[in-house]
């Protein structure tokens, strides 16, 4: 296994401070503060009831937080809508896979890539004004390895491939920063590797930070690492630095042996 190196002077792109999320008395989330850097890999780790999809809905705007502050490329998102913040830049997938299994590969991506051409909105002109998106689409399926099932239902790909294709259909808007939720949840080992790899590559040109509970994958491709517990931030750093900490044994193990 790989230990990725880390890179402290790439740019923070997006970052969380004093962070917190109040349910009718329950402290989900408190006091966390994130830096996510541009083509970086960033992990939120933890065990169950850590806060992980919590942070990442808050962080999305899924949650308007009870306090603190989110910035996305300097500009202050607490309190903007969701579909704002993802046309400024900031995009997540669900730890279920979200793609239509009806259509083609090509045609979920085109569905996809119509919201910034402006065509989602123009219902009445004719499916055929979609083909001029297909060099687009195609050079997405070429970059995620998708070419081969182009013309395939997307109902009809192993799971592995419908996540890859759910990255598709996020980097159809050219997200600065990637959020992926649990990406390599319910899948077999090649699969894994694949939509690692993929990952990898997509981390080139944004930000990506992603929940996962497969260690093997974090430690291979993420540059950073952040452990969550009871809502807070247990320790950080890259992999080897947590994976040392008694505390974060504890919190995964019960004890530090």
């Amino acid at each position: 296994m790989t230990q990725v190196a880390t890179d402290t002077e790439s740019r923070v792109v997006l970052t969380a401070r004093g962070l917190g999320k109040d349910f009718m008395g329950f402290t989900a989330v408190n006091d966390v503060n994130l830096d996510v850097h541009h083509a970086r890999i960033h992990a939120l780790i933890g065990p169950n009831g850590a806060g992980k999809t919590t942070v990442f809905n808050l962080l999305t705007k899924f949650l308007q937080p009870t306090r603190g502050q989110i910035t996305l490329l300097g500009n202050d998102i607490t309190g903007t809508r969701p579909d704002i913040v993802a046309r400024m830049g900031l995009v997540r997938s669900f730890q279920i896979s979200a793609v239509f299994p009806n259509l083609t590969v090509l045609e979920n991506v085109r569905v996809a890539l119509q919201r910034p051409v402006g065509l989602h909105v123009q219902f009445w002109r004719p499916v055929s004004l979609l083909d001029k998106l297909n060099e687009r689409a195609d050079l997405l399926l070429e970059d995620l390895g998708l070419t081969q099932y182009r013309d395939t239902r997307a109902g009809d790909l192993s799971y592995g491939r419908k996540r890859v294709l759910e990255i598709a259909t996020t980097l159809a808007l050219d997200p600065e920063v990637l959020l992926l939720d649990e990406p390599m949840a319910g899948m077999g080992h090649e699969d894994v590797h694949m939509v690692a790899n993929i990952i990898r590559e997509v981390a080139r040109h944004r930000a990506v930070l992603m929940v996962e509970h497969n260690l093997s994958v974090v430690a291979d491709i993420c540059h950073h690492v952040t452990v969550l517990q009871r809502g807070e931030i247990l320790a950080e750093g890259d992999y080897a630095t947590v994976a040392a900490d008694p505390r974060v044994r504890t919190a995964y193990m019960g004890s530090e042996a």
